[in-house]
C-alpha cells in the first residue's frame, strides 16, 4: 500500500469505512494497517496510546474480512478500528487507569460498552491514555495541533488519536468535562449522552452519580453511529429544520474575549442560515451547582478509592490524592445536600431546555492552553455532567494561534436524537474541515 493510499484510508469516516468494507471496496485489514502505520509514525510525539495490541487487532480484522466474504456483516462498525480509553476493561489488555497502583492490572472480560462495540464489528486497536483515574493529573499526551499545548482530559489519548487520524472513533468518559473538553481542544466531535444511557460496568468509576460513557469522533454522523451501538438504539444525524437555540449570557461571560467574539460570529452565522436564537437566564440553582457537583465527585471518588489510597497513597497523583482526601472528610449531610442541589438544578433548567431545541455555549473558556501541566478548564462542560444532560461539542473554527475553537450544544434528559439533528444542522452551517498538519 502506498503512503498516499494509506493516508486516504485514515481520512475515512467510520460510516464510510464500514460501507466500503461491507461493499468489498476495501478490507478491514488494509484499513487497520493504515491506522497502525500512522500510530507508529506519530505516537512517539503524541503519546496518545498506552497499549496497542497489533496481533489481536489483526486477528479481528482478518475475521471481519472473512465474515464479509461470507456475506455476514456484524453491524454498523464492521471492520472499523476503535480506540478504548484506559479506564474501560478490554479482555486480555491492561486497565491501568493511568495510575501506578494499577499498572499491573489486566482485564479478564470486556466492559459492556466494549462488548457492544465488538458485537457491532469494531476492531479494538488498544488503549488510549487517560489522566490518572480520569481526574486532573495530566496524561503525557500532547495536542496534535501544537505539541506544546494540552490535549485536555481526562480522555486525552482518545481526543488526540482521533484528531491525528490514527483511528476514526474512540471511547471516552466524562464526570466533569472529560469528553467535551478534549474534543474541543483537539478539534473533533465529542458526545456525552444522558447519564445512565450507556452502561458503565467494567469502567473504573470516578463518581458513579456523575460518570458518563461518551464518544470522540470526527463528525456528528459518526458520533450518532457510535451512540447507537453503545446505547443499543438507533440514532441518525439527519439535519432537520433550522433550530430554535437558547443562549445564556451567564455561560458566555465565563469565556475569554476571543472565545466570546468567536461565539458571536457563530451565532450570527447560524441566525443568517435560519436558526432562531433566544437569550435565556439560567435558574438561581445554577449558582451552587459547581460546588455541589465537586462535593459529590470527591465523596464518591473517596468511597471507591479509599482502600487503595490507604495502601498506596504516596503513589497516587497530587490531584486525585487531594480529591480522595477531601472526599474522606465530607460528611453524609454535606453529600446529601450536594446531591439535592444538583438534582434541583436539573429540575429547574428542564423547562427552559424543553422550550428550545438546544442551548448554545462555548465548550471551553479558551482554546487549548499552553503547557502540559494541567488539563485545562472544564467549567462550561461541568453543569451538564452534574445534571446528567446530553451535550455535544463541535469544532467551529480556528483561533489566531491555529488552535481549534468549539461550541457546545445541550438538550434535555433523553433528547439525544433531537440534539444530534441540531448538531448536524449546525455542523453543516459551520463547515469545519481543518485538521492537524502532522
Amino acid at each position: 500500500m502506498s503512503s498516499d493510499d494509506a493516508r486516504l484510508l485514515t481520512r475515512l469516516s467510520a460510516r464510510e469505512a464500514q460501507r466500503r468494507i461491507r461493499d468489498g471496496k476495501i478490507t478491514a485489514a488494509s484499513l487497520l494497517e493504515a491506522c497502525l502505520d500512522r500510530i507508529r509514525a506519530l505516537d512517539g510525539q503524541l503519546l496518545a496510546w498506552t497499549h496497542v495490541d497489533e496481533a489481536s487487532a489483526r486477528a479481528a480484522a482478518r475475521e471481519r474480512d472473512a465474515e464479509t466474504r461470507a456475506g455476514r456483516i456484524r453491524g454498523t462498525l464492521h471492520g472499523v478500528p476503535v480506540g478504548i480509553k484506559d479506564i474501560f476493561d478490554v479482555a486480555g489488555m491492561p486497565t491501568t487507569g493511568g495510575a501506578r497502583p494499577w499498572r499491573h492490572r489486566r482485564a479478564t472480560k470486556d466492559a459492556t460498552a466494549v462488548a457492544r462495540l465488538r458485537e457491532a464489528g469494531a476492531v479494538i486497536v488498544g488503549k488510549t491514555a487517560t489522566t490518572e483515574f480520569a481526574y486532573r493529573d495530566p496524561a503525557p499526551t500532547r495536542n496534535p495541533w501544537n505539541l506544546g499545548h494540552t490535549p485536555g482530559g481526562s480522555s486525552a489519548g482518545s481526543g488526540a488519536a482521533v484528531a491525528a487520524r490514527m483511528i476514526p472513533l474512540a471511547s471516552g468518559s466524562q464526570t466533569v468535562g472529560s469528553v467535551l473538553r478534549p474534543a474541543a481542544y483537539n478539534g473533533v466531535v465529542g458526545l456525552k449522552p444522558t447519564h445512565g444511557l450507556i452502561p458503565v460496568d467494567g469502567v473504573i468509576p470516578l463518581a458513579w452519580s456523575l460518570d458518563h460513557v461518551g464518544v470522540l469522533a470526527r463528525s456528528v454522523e459518526d458520533a450518532a453511529l457510535a451512540l447507537g451501538v453503545l446505547a443499543g438504539a438507533e440514532y441518525d444525524a439527519a439535519a432537520g429544520r433550522p433550530p430554535r437555540i437558547a443562549v445564556s449570557p451567564e455561560l458566555v461571560a465565563r469565556a475569554e474575549p476571543e472565545v466570546v467574539t468567536h461565539l458571536r460570529l457563530v451565532a450570527d452565522a447560524l441566525r443568517a442560515a435560519g436558526a432562531t436564537l433566544v437569550e435565556v437566564t439560567l435558574p438561581p440553582s445554577f449558582g451552587v451547582l459547581h460546588a455541589a457537583g465537586l462535593t459529590v465527585l470527591e465523596a464518591e471518588a473517596a468511597t471507591y478509592h479509599e482502600q487503595d489510597f490507604r495502601k498506596h497513597g504516596p503513589e497516587f497523583g497530587k490531584e486525585i490524592g487531594a480529591g480522595v482526601q477531601a472526599g474522606l472528610a465530607t460528611t453524609a449531610v454535606a453529600y446529601i445536600d450536594a446531591n439535592r442541589a444538583r438534582l434541583r438544578f436539573r429540575a429547574d433548567v428542564a423547562p427552559m431546555l424543553a422550550a428550545h431545541d438546544a442551548l448554545l455555549s462555548p465548550t471551553v473558556p479558551t482554546p487549548a492552553p499552553a503547557g502540559l501541566g494541567s488539563t485545562g478548564d472544564g467549567s462550561l462542560c461541568a453543569p451538564w455532567s452534574y445534571s446528567g444532560m446530553p451535550s455535544i461539542s463541535l469544532p467551529s473554527g480556528l483561533a489566531a494561534s491555529g488552535l481549534p475553537f468549539a461550541i457546545q450544544l445541550t438538550s434535555g434528559v433523553g433528547h439525544e436524537q433531537s440534539l444530534l439533528r441540531v448538531a448536524a444542522w449546525c455542523e453543516g452551517m459551520l463547515r469545519f474541515s481543518a485538521a492537524p498538519t502532522l
